[in-house]
C-alpha cells in the first residue's frame, strides 16, 4: 500500500508537533510540523518537488519569526523566582527546567552540585535564555 503524499505530509506533521512535547526544541519540531501540515494542505495542487521546497522556506521562516518572538520575550523582566527541574542537571552542565509554564536551559550557580530532575529549584540570575538555579534546599538553611 502506498502512501499519497499528503498522508505522509499529515503524518511528519503530526509527528514533529509531537516531538516537541516529548524533547522540548525551543518550538523548532513545532513550527518544522506545522509547515509540514500546510504542505499536507497545499500537496494536491503541487507537485512534490515544489512541496519540499515549500516545507523547507517554511519551516526557515518560521522557525526565524519564532526566534525573533524569543528574544523579544527574553528581553522582558522575569517575575517569578521558583521553577523545577525537567532534566537532571550535572555539574557545570546545562538541563532543562519549567519557569512560568516555559521550558528554560539551566544550569546549577554551584558548578559542584548535580540538581535531580522534578527538584524544586529557585532562579537567581539570567544570561540570554540559560537560568541559573540553585536548589531549594539549599537556599532554605
Amino acid at each position: 500500500m502506498a502512501l499519497s503524499p499528503t498522508v505522509i505530509w499529515l503524518l511528519v506533521g503530526a509527528i514533529l508537533c509531537l516531538v516537541e512535547l516529548i524533547v522540548p526544541t525551543a518550538f523548532i519540531a513545532f513550527v518544522m510540523g506545522v509547515s509540514a501540515l500546510v504542505v499536507a494542505a497545499a500537496s494536491t495542487v503541487i507537485p512534490l518537488g515544489l512541496q519540499v521546497v515549500l516545507w523547507m522556506v517554511l519551516s526557515l521562516a518560521l522557525v526565524l519569526y519564532s526566534r525573533r518572538l524569543v528574544r523579544q520575550k527574553a528581553t522582558r523582566k522575569l517575575d517569578a523566582t521558583e521553577a523545577e527541574t525537567m532534566t537532571e542537571i550535572l555539574p557545570g552542565k546545562i538541563g532543562r527546567v519549567r519557569y512560568e509554564g516555559n521550558s528554560w536551559a539551566a544550569r546549577c550557580e554551584d558548578h559542584t552540585l548535580t540538581i535531580a530532575p522534578n527538584q524544586k529549584v529557585y532562579v537567581v540570575s539570567r544570561k540570554g535564555t540559560t537560568l541559573s538555579v540553585m536548589p531549594e534546599h539549599l537556599l532554605h538553611h
